[in-house]
């Protein structure tokens, strides 16, 4: 079930093009920086602000609704985040690894090689999310601080350790990535075992180990692979291969980890507080998100913080429990627990899906009155700054985001079956809890 997309020349050709890829690199690098800049020195009304119209808006929409749901950790692939840092690691930007490490290339802490700090800073970034997305300086010193966080880590420890263990961004899209019709993998296990050198992972004169710190030879899902396409170029036995395969198929196996478990309960939670928050009628918990330091923003903060760390996964602990009375299993429920909350990726992914389509597609209208004036400094570059406002699609939103929802139900109670099958518990529990998040999730949006 499988279709090697490298086995077309052209196709293996542009993935190991580094000049290509600069080129996109430079291209969002730019982007980036300008978004920082126009935070701090453009207006500070938030729909005529670069920054804000065009990262949360519009970068927010490929990545949501193209990036993750069809391309995995495409956008890790092309993100300029951590270029600086990367550059000043290698002492290069194109040419070969230097013999000699550069700056102190220390490896990163053994006990902090999980997603935990991942969860934590996207947790953060949520908790201060509707007053980031509305106040471009906001969005400035947001942006601003992952750069020079990427850089300094860039500095001090090897690799992309900013990417793999720290970024916000990227521990959503690990998660997610595992439902995503795009993998790298290698064609022949035992091509690997017989290397010696290990270029993939150790680098050659073809080019970086990888950055990821990932070894290619044992890699099993999407999660923690960059695409970043440096084993591509240095595998000396042509073994790297990147291919289409079935939706969710890294799903089939059920994870084994705490940490990407709770990832799961943060993202589906914060999916239904943001459609509660930016799409609800609830004035009272809006202005509380926005008071940041205010009693009701603690009393948000708190709230939000029982949900996604406490309610959901307690509520979840008890369905799984249920199950394992049924089938009277003797799996602990622990682990039990962690192998069911693979099931909920497919669903906290069309949540995200269908919250994003009320939020795109009310405020799309914003980007082609921005793109002419990216400042708000009275600029008409293209001749459509004076477009005004209004909402796409409106007679098509509602029976879209049922659908999507809808979708999303179905495809975790398949998965869920999977694990079931897999663990030998129940699954009914779990798909009648996700059928009920469903529900909640439905009467917020719709």
């Amino acid at each position: 079930m499988r279709f090697e997309l490298t086995h077309y020349p052209i196709v293996k050709t542009l993935l190991k093009n580094r000049w290509l890829q600069l080129l996109v690199w430079l291209l969002m690098l730019a982007g980036f920086l300008f978004a920082i800049l126009s935070g701090f020195s453009g207006t500070p009304v938030g729909n005529r602000n670069f920054g804000i119209v065009f990262v949360w808006i519009a970068w927010w929409a490929v990545l949501i609704l193209v990036a993750v749901p069809f391309f995995g950790r495409g956008w890790c692939a092309v993100c300029p985040i951590p270029l600086p840092g990367e550059w000043l690691q290698r002492g290069a930007i194109m040419d070969p690894p230097a013999k000699k490490p550069r700056w102190f290339n220390l490896r990163w802490p053994i006990k902090l090689r999980n997603i935990w700090l991942q969860n934590l800073s996207f947790t953060l970034v949520a908790l201060f999310s509707i007053v980031i997305l509305t106040t471009p300086k906001v969005t400035s010193i947001v942006l601003a601080a992952m750069l020079f966080l990427a850089i300094g880590m860039g500095i001090v420890f090897e690799r992309r350790t900013f990417c793999r263990y720290i970024c916000p961004v990227g521990g959503f899209i690990g998660l997610y990535a595992q439902a995503a019709p795009l993998e790298l993998r290698v064609k022949e296990k035992q091509v690997c075992l017989t290397c010696k050198e290990k270029p993939c992972y150790n680098g050659s004169s073809a080019g970086y180990g990888c950055p990821w710190d990932v070894f290619p030879g044992g890699i099993t899902k999407n999660t923690y692979c960059g695409l970043c396409m440096e084993c591509l170029r240095t595998c000396p036995y042509d073994n790297i291969a990147v291919n289409a395969r079935p939706f969710s198929a890294d799903l089939a196996k059920p994870s084994t980890r705490m940490d990407e478990a709770f990832k799961a309960f943060i993202m589906m939670g914060a999916a239904m507080i943001y459609a509660a928050i930016f799409l609800g009628p609830w004035g009272n918990l809006k202005l509380a998100a926005y008071s940041v330091g205010s009693l009701a923003w603690f009393g948000y903060s708190a709230a939000f913080l029982a949900i996604i760390f406490g309610l959901l996964p307690a509520l979840f602990l008890g369905v799984v429990g249920a199950g394992k009375a049924l089938t009277k299993a003797a799996m602990p429920l622990k682990k039990s627990f962690i192998a069911f909350a693979t099931a909920l990726v497919p669903l906290g992914l069309m949540f995200w899906v269908a919250f994003s389509l009320s939020f795109v597609l009310t405020n799309a209208a914003y980007i082609f009155s921005t793109i002419s004036d990216p400042l708000g400094w009275g600029w008409n570059l293209f001749g459509t700054a004076a477009l005004a406002w209004h909402p796409y699609l409106t007679g098509l939103l509602l029976p879209l985001q049922t659908l999507v929802l809808v979708a999303g139900l179905l495809w975790t109670g398949r998965t869920a079956q999977k694990v079931g099958t897999e663990v030998k518990i129940s699954p009914i529990p779990v798909i009648i809890f996700s059928t009920l998040i469903t529900i909640v999730m439905a009467g917020l949006l719709l």
